[in-house]
């Protein structure tokens, strides 16, 4: 795809050629007992997964899905009347210019009355990231429009320590891989222990992500995490905002 193809697609959103919706899955602060986020997760218009919708994904309708997905997660939040933020997934290999890609998302934003300082953007773990320059340029790009960012799977791939040398994202998803079985692994508690110790000199706010037991929970709380999202918690909602199970 040339450069001029690329940017028109990621600019009006057309070429996808298959339709796609939205479940959102919560992302709570178990110290306040509030709901954080609401993540945005692209389905299918049947509630199809998404990866069955990756699969369709090419060079020449990778910009048109990601501007999709954020058109569909605001118009979705609108809908729902999202109370809390929405985080959105986007994929930094279909940004060609973060100012001209971002252009969709702010008229959405103003289509659907969602207010743009509820929105997070989160880098999704669906592609590998070719260009870590690129990738902080577009997280830099975003800031300065006022949104929060998130970065995805810290501690997998792409999302280490070289990335956060060169940005500070507002939040960071500890890679579910790291926080399994917690409770009972002490080589895990050490490496997450040494995270959080780190990010709190940063400034970065933690979430567990892919909570499972309550024994991770517990330990991950003990160490001081606040923000928690997983299946124990909750199950995304297909175009719905799902209730929250609560730890007693």
């Amino acid at each position: 795809m040339s450069t001029s193809s690329g940017c028109s697609a990621c600019r009006d959103g057309h070429g996808l050629g298959f339709p796609i919706s939205m479940a959102f899955q919560p992302i709570v602060n178990l110290s306040t007992g509030t709901i954080f986020a609401h993540e945005a997760l692209v389905r299918g218009p049947a509630g199809e997964s998404a990866g069955s919708l990756l699969g369709q994904l090419n060079r020449d309708n990778l910009y048109p899905f990601d501007q999709a997905c954020r058109i569909t997660a605001l118009e979705w939040a609108a809908k729902l009347q999202v109370p809390a933020m929405v985080s959105i997934n986007f994929m930094p290999n279909a940004v060609y210019k973060p100012e001209t890609c971002i252009r969709a998302t702010l008229e959405a934003a103003e289509r659907f009355n969602f207010p743009l300082e509820r929105i997070i953007f989160e880098v999704t773990e669906q592609e590998q990231v070719l260009d870590i320059d690129h990738l902080t340029n577009i997280l830099r790009a975003y800031r300065k429009q006022g949104f929060m960012t998130a970065i995805d799977d810290f501690g997998a791939g792409y999302a280490g320590l070289n990335l956060l040398a060169d940005f500070q994202p507002d939040l960071i998803k500890l890679d579910m891989q790291l926080i399994r079985d917690i409770d009972t692994d002490s080589v895990r508690q050490v490496l997450v222990d040494a995270t959080l110790m780190m990010c709190r000199k940063l400034n970065i706010r933690v979430i567990a992500e892919g909570i499972e037991t309550l024994g991770e929970l517990h330990a991950l709380r003990d160490m001081g995490v606040e923000l928690f999202q997983g299946y124990l918690l909750a199950k995304p909602g297909f175009e719905s905002l799902p209730e929250v199970n609560w730890p007693g």
